[in-house]
Protein backbone atom coordinates (compact mmCIF):
# COMPACT_ATOMS: atom_id res chain seq x y z
CA UNK A 1 0.00 0.00 0.00
CA UNK A 2 1.16 3.60 -0.85
CA UNK A 3 1.63 6.38 1.40
CA UNK A 4 2.29 9.27 -0.31
CA UNK A 5 4.50 12.47 1.55
CA UNK A 6 4.32 15.75 0.06
CA UNK A 7 7.37 17.63 1.68
CA UNK A 8 6.64 21.52 1.40
CA UNK A 9 9.56 23.87 2.42
CA UNK A 10 7.68 26.81 3.71
CA UNK A 11 7.08 30.10 2.00
CA UNK A 12 9.56 33.19 1.87
CA UNK A 13 9.83 34.72 5.49
CA UNK A 14 11.51 37.63 7.12
CA UNK A 15 15.32 37.35 7.49
CA UNK A 16 15.08 37.96 11.05
CA UNK A 17 13.22 37.72 14.51
CA UNK A 18 12.63 34.61 16.46
CA UNK A 19 12.79 31.44 14.88
CA UNK A 20 9.15 30.18 16.46
CA UNK A 21 7.21 33.12 15.57
CA UNK A 22 8.43 34.42 12.43
CA UNK A 23 5.71 34.49 9.31
CA UNK A 24 5.91 34.96 6.15
CA UNK A 25 6.31 37.95 4.08
CA UNK A 26 3.67 39.10 1.31
CA UNK A 27 5.66 37.68 -0.90
CA UNK A 28 5.67 34.60 1.55
CA UNK A 29 1.90 34.45 1.56
CA UNK A 30 0.99 34.30 -2.37
CA UNK A 31 4.01 31.55 -2.14
CA UNK A 32 1.23 29.81 -0.16
CA UNK A 33 -1.43 30.63 -2.21
CA UNK A 34 0.39 29.16 -5.15
CA UNK A 35 1.27 25.95 -2.92
CA UNK A 36 -2.18 24.96 -2.20
CA UNK A 37 -3.49 25.71 -5.99
CA UNK A 38 -0.67 22.87 -7.21
CA UNK A 39 -2.00 20.67 -4.71
CA UNK A 40 -5.68 21.33 -4.60
CA UNK A 41 -6.37 18.25 -6.87
CA UNK A 42 -3.56 15.98 -5.52
CA UNK A 43 -6.15 14.13 -3.26
CA UNK A 44 -4.62 14.88 0.10
CA UNK A 45 -6.03 13.39 3.39
CA UNK A 46 -3.79 14.85 6.12
CA UNK A 47 -2.09 18.09 7.02
CA UNK A 48 0.49 18.06 9.56
CA UNK A 49 3.32 20.79 9.94
CA UNK A 50 6.60 22.03 12.32
CA UNK A 51 5.51 24.21 14.92
CA UNK A 52 6.95 27.23 13.17
CA UNK A 53 4.43 30.16 11.94
CA UNK A 54 6.08 30.45 8.50
CA UNK A 55 5.41 26.57 8.16
CA UNK A 56 1.96 26.35 9.20
CA UNK A 57 0.93 29.30 7.29
CA UNK A 58 2.52 27.87 3.74
CA UNK A 59 -0.12 24.56 4.37
CA UNK A 60 -2.69 26.28 6.54
CA UNK A 61 -4.91 27.60 3.20
CA UNK A 62 -4.17 23.60 2.00
CA UNK A 63 -6.23 22.52 5.37
CA UNK A 64 -8.85 24.44 4.78
CA UNK A 65 -9.24 23.65 1.21
CA UNK A 66 -9.56 19.52 2.89
CA UNK A 67 -11.78 21.12 5.73
CA UNK A 68 -8.90 19.45 8.08
CA UNK A 69 -7.14 21.21 10.78
CA UNK A 70 -3.24 21.15 10.68
CA UNK A 71 -1.80 18.74 12.74
CA UNK A 72 1.82 20.31 14.57
CA UNK A 73 4.09 17.86 15.72
CA UNK A 74 7.35 19.78 17.32
CA UNK A 75 9.26 17.05 16.32
CA UNK A 76 8.92 18.33 12.87
CA UNK A 77 10.25 21.94 13.80
CA UNK A 78 13.68 23.38 12.00
CA UNK A 79 16.97 22.20 13.02
CA UNK A 80 18.41 24.67 15.95
CA UNK A 81 21.67 26.07 14.85
CA UNK A 82 22.60 28.12 17.88
CA UNK A 83 21.38 28.73 21.53
CA UNK A 84 19.85 31.75 20.32
CA UNK A 85 16.04 31.82 19.78
CA UNK A 86 16.50 34.05 16.33
CA UNK A 87 17.31 33.40 12.96
CA UNK A 88 21.27 32.76 12.52
CA UNK A 89 22.11 34.81 9.39
CA UNK A 90 23.11 33.41 6.03
CA UNK A 91 26.95 34.17 6.48
CA UNK A 92 26.88 32.37 9.83
CA UNK A 93 24.77 29.71 8.16
CA UNK A 94 26.87 28.38 5.22
CA UNK A 95 29.99 27.71 7.11
CA UNK A 96 27.80 25.95 9.64
CA UNK A 97 26.28 23.95 7.26
CA UNK A 98 28.97 22.55 5.39
CA UNK A 99 30.48 21.94 8.76
CA UNK A 100 27.24 19.64 9.82
CA UNK A 101 26.80 17.92 6.26
CA UNK A 102 30.72 16.50 6.73
CA UNK A 103 30.07 15.92 10.50
CA UNK A 104 26.81 14.94 11.62
CA UNK A 105 27.50 15.04 15.15
CA UNK A 106 28.84 18.73 14.94
CA UNK A 107 27.12 21.13 16.67
CA UNK A 108 27.50 24.56 18.71
CA UNK A 109 27.28 24.79 22.29
CA UNK A 110 23.22 24.99 23.30
CA UNK A 111 22.24 23.55 19.54
CA UNK A 112 21.39 21.13 17.50
CA UNK A 113 23.59 18.14 15.44
CA UNK A 114 22.58 16.99 12.05
CA UNK A 115 22.62 13.58 13.57
CA UNK A 116 19.80 14.80 16.47
CA UNK A 117 17.73 16.73 14.32
CA UNK A 118 17.28 13.84 11.97
CA UNK A 119 16.36 11.44 14.76
CA UNK A 120 13.86 13.34 15.98
CA UNK A 121 12.27 14.33 12.72
CA UNK A 122 12.31 10.93 11.20
CA UNK A 123 10.64 9.32 14.36
CA UNK A 124 7.47 11.73 13.28
CA UNK A 125 7.75 11.21 9.83
CA UNK A 126 7.90 7.33 10.85
CA UNK A 127 4.81 7.79 13.14
CA UNK A 128 2.83 9.58 10.24
CA UNK A 129 4.03 7.06 7.59
CA UNK A 130 1.95 4.22 9.91
CA UNK A 131 -0.82 6.17 11.44
CA UNK A 132 -1.59 7.74 7.89
CA UNK A 133 -0.70 4.33 5.81
CA UNK A 134 -2.26 4.64 2.51
CA UNK A 135 -3.20 8.30 2.57
CA UNK A 136 -1.76 11.37 1.21
CA UNK A 137 -0.14 13.52 3.74
CA UNK A 138 0.85 17.60 3.26
CA UNK A 139 4.55 17.79 6.00
CA UNK A 140 4.98 21.59 6.25
CA UNK A 141 8.63 21.80 7.08
CA UNK A 142 11.78 23.78 6.29
CA UNK A 143 14.79 22.98 4.22
CA UNK A 144 17.35 21.58 6.52
CA UNK A 145 15.21 19.14 8.34
CA UNK A 146 13.62 18.50 4.97
CA UNK A 147 16.85 17.47 3.68
CA UNK A 148 17.95 15.41 6.99
CA UNK A 149 14.59 13.21 6.76
CA UNK A 150 14.95 12.57 3.14
CA UNK A 151 18.46 11.73 3.52
CA UNK A 152 17.51 8.95 5.85
CA UNK A 153 15.93 6.74 2.97
CA UNK A 154 17.99 8.16 0.78
CA UNK A 155 21.41 9.40 1.25
CA UNK A 156 22.34 11.07 -2.01
CA UNK A 157 19.58 14.02 -0.28
CA UNK A 158 22.28 16.03 1.67
CA UNK A 159 23.74 19.95 1.50
CA UNK A 160 23.87 19.86 -2.82
CA UNK A 161 20.18 19.15 -2.35
CA UNK A 162 19.35 21.36 0.12
CA UNK A 163 21.30 24.13 -1.89
CA UNK A 164 19.40 23.39 -4.82
CA UNK A 165 16.10 24.27 -2.68
CA UNK A 166 13.84 27.00 -3.27
CA UNK A 167 11.07 28.79 -0.56
CA UNK A 168 8.63 27.33 -1.25
CA UNK A 169 9.52 24.10 -2.46
CA UNK A 170 7.32 20.73 -3.05
CA UNK A 171 8.35 17.71 -3.17
CA UNK A 172 6.07 14.32 -3.38
CA UNK A 173 7.63 10.92 -2.15
CA UNK A 174 6.22 7.67 -2.65
CA UNK A 175 6.12 5.02 0.19
CA UNK A 176 6.04 1.26 0.32
CA UNK A 177 5.42 1.31 4.13
CA UNK A 178 8.63 3.01 5.12
CA UNK A 179 10.53 2.17 2.50
CA UNK A 180 11.32 5.38 -0.09
CA UNK A 181 10.21 4.28 -3.72
CA UNK A 182 10.56 7.10 -5.43
CA UNK A 183 10.95 11.46 -5.15
CA UNK A 184 8.94 13.61 -7.67
CA UNK A 185 9.54 17.60 -7.19
CA UNK A 186 6.53 19.42 -8.21
CA UNK A 187 6.91 23.20 -9.81
CA UNK A 188 5.83 25.86 -7.92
Amino acid sequence: MQTFIYMVRHGDSPKNGNERTRGLTEKGYLDAQRVTALLADEGIDIVASSPYTRSILTVNEIALHINKEVLVYEGLKERKFSAEENRVGDKELIPLLEKSFRDASFTLKGAESNADCQKRAVSVLLELLETFQGKKVVIGTHGAVMTLMMGYFDRSYGLEFLHSTTKPDVYKLEFKEQELISVQRLCT
